[in-house]
């Protein structure tokens, strides 16, 4: 309870010394004489990015922010600053996630994985193939840092199963061969799509 308390306290502070830390900046400092618009702007970034690395307001709240202050202060206008956040491409991003979301829900990612290895067989280099096919499919739907993660504890199951039928010995590199088969087919499966990582709509 009062760890609780004591986080509270530190939000409050870190909320406290963000509202002082802009207020500092756009009073005195002028970063392109005649447009204080940059000054402005380059504040508002600051407070963000404090109040998004501490987590004093919750990160959804903080990135509301611009459409609160850029019209308060005349930086945009406040139709211009709205569209920004209604763009098609946050919108397909939003059905990314949500199916990213359904696929960890139901474990369709485990379920798509063994069903892959099923078809391919047992030997090292069909495993391994196995799961860069699945981690490549995986990916395009959904972010590649997501994909890896959801990827990684089937990966770690299946080796630790592997060493315990064949022994680690006979294994070899599997292990390494499967983490960077991984990484790489989830990079390589994120630029197959539109939605796969968002540098693609760019």
């Amino acid at each position: 309870m009062n760890e609780e308390g004591s986080n509270k306290g530190i939000k409050y502070n870190v909320i406290i010394f963000g509202v002082l830390l802009f207020a500092g900046m756009i009073s005195f400092l002028d970063l392109a004489p005649g447009r204080p618009e940059i000054t402005i702007t380059a504040a508002i970034a600051v407070l963000m990015a404090l109040w998004w690395v501490t987590e004093a307001l919750p990160i959804g709240l903080t990135s509301l922010l611009p459409i609160i202050l850029f019209p308060a202060f005349g930086v945009l206008d406040g139709k211009d600053i709205s569209n920004a956040y209604i763009n098609y491409v946050i919108f397909l991003f939003i059905g990314g996630f949500f199916m990213a979301l359904a696929i960890q829900k139901w474990g369709l990612h485990k379920r798509i994985a063994l069903k892959i290895l099923s078809w391919v067989g047992g030997s090292p280099f069909r495993i391994l193939l196995g799961f860069m096919l699945a981690s490549a499919f995986l990916s395009m739907w959904m972010s590649n840092t997501a994909t890896t993660m959801m990827m990684l504890p089937i990966v770690f199951s299946v080796t630790s199963a592997l060493e315990e039928t064949h022994g680690e010995e006979k294994l070899g590199k599997l292990g390494t061969a499967l983490l960077l088969g991984v990484a790489y087919s989830c990079s390589a499966g994120g630029v197959s799509t539109l939605v796969g990582t968002p540098p693609n709509l760019s």
